[in-house]
């Protein structure tokens, strides 16, 4: 609870000071990146500023698993970085370097410095970090991942524990050169406090280091694993078409390694896409930095495609998986031009035989923000981007934001649209979130967002929206706001039916740290309250991610992408279980298990036989896998299924049958108890 005041208190500071940006911590005087004055965005710290700021090593000591003579584990401690660790030539990976700090800290963040002797031999690639107090009990990894082969500072930030020990273990060469592993310093960094009991808060238990700022994130159904990717570099993007490629990684929830990848074979830099999973559960990633361009993504082969080229250039969209397992998108002026020259009215996309079809009947102009940023420059830039669409009954298409005004739109010959009124007295909230959590009774929780792109203060507002006709105009109830105003924030619907809310800032702009909502809140819709929960570690502002992970776990990552220079990019995650994972004491709560479904493939309307084991099992739900990028996630969405026993564990589930509700596609099966304690998920392809 002392954490959650300290977070309070700043959040408070931050809310008082309109004047965010000194002026000293700045790239330059003059010049923008994506519409921000390059003198607001905070310019990354020298590494001496950084190390300064680290815990003074007296009297510490280190241990290895093995040196090379002249190249002693106690160089990476000796604070110069003229000296380096390095594993003797015989040894093979893995490899660990053991810190006793003499006492019990509270620490939070490490930082090492690779070699500076100009060779890279011995860089760390995949690697754990572990804290200990005693040296001998370790427990699990506080971080894992991969780091970039240079030479670089590299800075590994986790939730604060306490430990006199810290262990760094080195699983692969970043290079893949040799079997080594080298470090020139390694410096530990005090935390403030520990976190509140995960039993009501839940708990940050792993950071991911990654080898990108991840911007963009999908599931992948055929193996759980995590997709990210960036955009033509792992930390900038440079404006439109500066390379036709995208760096990616993946992540391994199962191995807890990430790999990575950069994509060339479709001539796409997937920066600033529409994204969108279909129904066969291929990953859809249209224009961006590339702006016509489409590429697929194939869980099953581990590979890309070139999709076809959509009919207007965009950048910033959305699209949204249709009824018929179509897609649409619209909008997004960001890139190819702007929809004052060239309306980017919707347009639909057949997976059968990848291609786009214009659909002039679906305009864009209905649903633009009213964005000072467009007035200024003379054209429409920000007011069409990142639309809230949910693709609904009879192929039609749910706008609910992020502008004041809601839409339908339908996708049938030439397409339509038809006004849905206003978001009660909501003001555009571009860079909000909204979830559709109660997919049969049509209700969408929308939460947060800032009335312009950047330099905007966000608010606190939430209200569901329920539709149940296409065509028709929904119902809008305001609720109580969240307890912090949010923009670029992510939030997730879980398998007990909450919404969990995290990252984002009060003052909306881009590529900085400032004013961070580093609380998290979780809603429930049984009582409508929204409730704080355990605190982030790192900020999740402009280009952060968030995904439900197949074991009811949540990944939240990424931040940044504004190049070499800036302070903000944030290469990293944070995996977040929610209080549903544990018992009052804190311990790991026991998990029902699905052992059997009688079919991977379900019709709508269609039946489902489970069994299950473990802690009795009283429902079920479905969530239909995520991806997302710029706080935009048109997959998720849940079903609350009413299971029919036939003991022993035994069950007979009934899937929607509407297309429109129970989307074609992969979802994710999960099985809860009567406390609503999930089981880890099973994958279920819905079919029309």
């Amino acid at each position: 609870m002392h954490r959650f005041l300290s977070l309070l208190l700043c959040s408070a500071l931050c809310l008082a000071a309109p004047q965010i940006f000194p002026d000293g911590n700045a790239l330059a005087e003059s010049g923008t990146l994506d519409g921000v004055p390059l003198r607001q965005i905070p310019a990354k710290p020298a590494v001496a500023e950084v190390v300064a700021a680290a815990i003074a090593p007296d009297g510490w000591t280190v241990t290895c698993d093995s040196s090379q003579a002249g190249n002693d584990c106690s160089n990476a401690i000796d604070g110069s970085t003229d000296t380096f660790w390095l594993t003797d030539s015989t040894a093979s990976l893995p490899q660990s370097i053991v810190i006793d700090m003499q006492t019990s800290r509270t620490v939070g963040r490490i930082t090492i410095e690779p070699r500076q002797d100009g060779t890279p031999n011995g860089n760390i690639g995949q690697h754990q970090v572990f804290l200990s107090q005693d040296g001998t009990n370790w427990g699990n990894p506080v971080a894992v991942g991969t780091y970039l082969d240079d030479n670089r500072l590299k800075t590994t930030i986790f939730t604060p524990g306490n430990a006199r020990y810290v262990r760094i273990t080195s699983l692969s060469e970043a290079g893949n050169r040799a079997a080594a592993m080298s470090i020139s310093e390694v410096n530990v960094y005090d935390a403030t406090d520990l976190p509140p009991p995960p039993a009501t808060a839940g708990a940050w238990l792993l950071t991911v280091d990654m080898p990108l700022v991840p911007v963009s994130a999908a599931i992948e159904w055929a193996s759980g694993r995590l997709l990210v990717w960036s955009s033509f570099a792992w930390n900038a993007f440079g404006g439109n078409g500066q390379g036709l490629q995208t760096v990616t990684a993946i992540y391994d929830p199962i191995t807890q390694s990430v790999s990575q990848r950069t994509i060339t074979n479709t001539n796409h830099d997937m920066f600033c896409e529409g994204l969108s999973m279909d129904a066969d559960g291929r990953i859809v990633a249209a224009g961006g930095n590339s702006d016509r361009g489409t590429s697929i993504y194939d869980s099953t082969s581990d590979s890309w495609s070139d999709g076809g080229d959509l009919k207007k250039p965009r950048g910033y969209q959305s699209q949204a998986t249709l009824s018929d397992g179509r897609i649409f998108t619209i909008g997004a002026s960001w890139s190819g031009g702007s929809s004052t020259d060239n309306p980017k009215d919707g347009e639909v996309y057949d997976t059968a035989t990848n291609e786009w079809t214009a659909l002039p009947g679906c305009p864009v102009d209905p649903m633009l923000t009213s964005d000072p940023e467009d007035v200024s420059l003379g054209h429409i830039y920000r007011g069409d981007n990142h639309g809230w669409l949910f693709g609904w009954k009879n192929g039609s298409v749910f706008q609910a934001g992020p502008a004041v005004a809601m839409n339908w739109y339908g996708t049938s010959g030439m397409g339509s649209q038809s006004a849905a009124g206003n978001r009660a007295a909501d003001p555009d909230s571009m860079c909000g979130n909204a979830v559709m959590y109660d997919a049969v009774a049509g209700k969408i929780l929308t939460l947060g967002g800032s009335p312009n792109y950047v330099n905007s203060y966000s608010t606190a507002n939430a209200h569901i929206i329920t539709i149940s006709d296409p065509d028709t105009v929904p119902e809008v109830t305001a609720i109580n706001p969240m307890g912090f105003p949010r923009a670029f924030h992510n939030s997730l619907v879980l398998p007990d039916g909450k919404v969990f809310i995290t990252g984002g800032q009060y003052y909306a702009v881009g590529f900085t740290d400032q004013t961070p909502q580093l609380i998290p809140e979780m809603w429930d819709p049984a009582t409508q309250a929204f409730t704080q929960m355990a605190p982030i570690s790192i900020p999740r502002n402009y280009h952060s991610t968030g995904l439900l992970m197949p074991d009811a776990t949540v990944y939240n990552g990424g931040g940044g992408l504004c190049g070499d220079g800036c302070d903000t990019n944030h290469p990293d995650a944070q995996i977040y279980s929610p209080p549903y994972l544990f018992n009052g004491d804190g311990s790991l709560a026991d998990r029902p298990a699905i052992d059997s479904v009688s079919a991977g493939e379900v019709a709508v309307g269609g039946r489902l036989s489970i069994t299950t084991s473990g802690p009795a099992v009283t429902s079920f739900s479905l969530i239909r896998l995520g991806s997302t990028t710029h706080t935009v996630n048109t997959d998720q969405r849940r079903i609350a299924l009413t299971p029919e026993s036939g003991g022993d564990g035994s069950f007979t589930v009934t899937v929607p049958a509407d297309p429109g509700v129970a989307l074609v596609g992969y979802w994710y099966l999960f099985a809860l108890t009567d406390g609503g304690v999930p089981s880890v998920a099973k994958y279920v392809k819905v079919v029309a």
